[in-house]
């Protein structure tokens, strides 16, 4: 004997999304040596000595700039690190985050 019972399986999607992503922003001041500058985006940011040094330019010359796009946990250490490296140095630079649209 068979049994003729049939069973209804319901398939649910789930559909994900990534984690939102953000932007640090970083922002010009009259006292933070641009050297320096250059050096956080080259060893915090991993930018290349050209990309930090044209970074630095558009820093300097518009007031901000994105140094570097990541989820928020990420952009959150990058700006704690940076900041630290600035205090322990000496210097006022600012952060910010953004979050990306």
């Amino acid at each position: 004997m068979s049994d003729n019972t049939q069973q209804s399986t319901e398939v649910t999607h789930t559909k994900l999304r990534s984690p939102p992503k953000y932007n640090v922003i970083m922002l010009n001041d009259d006292a933070t040596p641009m050297d320096f500058v250059i050096s956080a985006l080259t060893t915090i940011f991993h930018k290349n000595g050209d990309e930090a040094h044209t970074l630095t330019m558009h820093i300097h010359e518009n007031g901000r700039a994105i140094a570097g796009t990541y989820i928020f946990e990420v952009a959150e250490q990058k700006v704690s690190e940076t900041l630290t490296a600035a205090r322990l140095a000496g210097h006022p630079l600012t952060l910010t985050l953004e979050e990306v649209e």
